[in-house]
């Protein structure tokens, strides 16, 4: 699934001035929509393991490559021109089950 942010996207002034970078967090949205696209909405997820090796720049096009490694769990890498740019895990967690109240005293 590739992606590219404009040059004038609301995320670059800040991040950083005079050498602006695609924030990390910008690329776990793309990561997150991509899996979304593919097995529809996460209500609860974490990320236990992510890694940002080389950054990227406005107007580059990077491309998400997705492994499912079970039924709520994925392996992501984001590459540009061939070069690993970030890499990690996704996994959904289930819903919490409701709380059950009985009428029992303790």
């Amino acid at each position: 699934m590739p992606f590219a942010l404009a040059a004038d996207h609301p995320c670059l002034p800040g991040h950083f001035p005079g050498r602006p970078l695609v924030p990390g967090v910008v690329l776990l949205d793309r990561v997150i929509e991509a899996v979304e696209a593919l097995h529809g909405p996460l209500i609860s997820l974490r990320l236990p393991q992510v890694k940002f090796l080389r950054p990227l720049l406005p107007q580059q096009s990077a491309q998400i490559e997705l492994d499912t490694l079970g039924a709520a769990r994925w392996r992501f890498r984001v590459l540009h021109a061939g070069e690993l740019l970030a890499s990690g895990e996704i996994v959904a967690e289930p819903p919490s089950a409701p709380a059950t109240v009985t009428d029992e005293p303790a």
